[in-house]
């Protein structure tokens, strides 16, 4: 046990580019001598000890605002958690894990993806979309203010312009005194299908890239404020043409929980949670 501790402080001190610090080192893979692709290598005998490690790094300046942000709240941090390890304990089940598993999680200024095999963690990305580009596209593309537009992609919003309405208008009031706005369904959907073909798309890429393609056998598992688009799953399911289910954090909240919280904004909440207690 104390070499394998120690093999894993000696990544934590791995020279990183400028501006940018280790939040996480995974193990993956253990080699001992010439035995490779070894779990778990505590109790085998050997001279020599080697791992593959998957090491996920943070830029200074974010995780500097993140200890602001939560100092100003009256908190104190105890660590770093990337988003989809945390939203991972919450929701995915060690059998996912094991089968082959990406999860994404949608969030507002981005969308982060961890992808699970045989247990172990093989793959972390982030796309620098979510949300928010969403809500843009609608200020931009409807011409309403941008508390509006977050409005209409919340209540109304759509990621399959087919399933909307053909000829629904949804009544906007107007700015001090000017007449209320029209906006069309099925044009607001467009907007948001555009963006969300884009995001999959470069989920899908990286996906590919690293050779996960048709090899995960428990598909894709969507999470996030972003999850709650009306049809996204089936968007998902059209690009990618891999199973793709949305969940919220439920399986861990007690009998008397808060029914708020059965909501896929919280997952990653839920599962900061459940990594303080672990």
């Amino acid at each position: 046990v104390a070499d394998v501790s120690r093999l894993t402080s000696d990544m934590h001190r791995m020279v990183t580019p400028p501006g940018s610090e280790i939040i996480h080192v995974a193990p993956q893979h253990y080699h001992i001598e010439y035995e490779e692709g070894i779990k778990d290598p505590v109790g085998m005998s050997g001279v020599k000890l080697e791992g593959d490690f998957h090491v996920i790094t943070a830029p200074t300046n974010t995780i500097n605002n993140v200890y602001k942000c939560v100092k100003r709240a009256g908190l104190e941090v105890d660590h770093l958690i990337f988003t989809p390890l945390a939203a991972s304990l919450a929701v995915l089940s060690e059998e996912e894990k094991e089968a082959g598993v990406c999860l994404v999680d949608i969030g507002g200024g981005a969308v982060s993806i961890a992808i699970f095999q045989e247990g172990i963690l093989l793959l972390t990305e982030v796309i620098p979309l979510g949300g928010e580009a969403i809500t843009a596209d609608i200020k931009q593309g409807c011409s309403v203010m941008e508390s509006q537009a977050a409005l209409l992609k919340t209540k109304f919003g759509e990621a399959i312009a087919e399933e909307a309405e053909e000829y629904a208008l949804i009544t906007i009031p107007g700015l001090r005194s000017r007449p209320a706005k029209e906006v069309s369904l099925r044009n607001l959907a467009h907007i948001i299908e555009a963006r969300m073909e884009e995001i999959i798309d470069l989920i899908l890429t990286r996906v590919i890239a690293a050779g996960f393609h048709g090899k995960l056998a428990a598909g894709i598992v969507i999470t996030g404020g972003g999850a709650q688009l009306q049809h996204v799953q089936k968007l998902f399911e059209y690009i990618t043409g891999m199973d793709t289910r949305i969940v919220c954090p439920i399986e861990h909240l007690g009998p008397n929980h808060d029914t708020t919280l059965q909501n896929t904004a919280y997952t990653t909440g839920v599962g900061l949670i459940l990594a303080g207690f672990k």
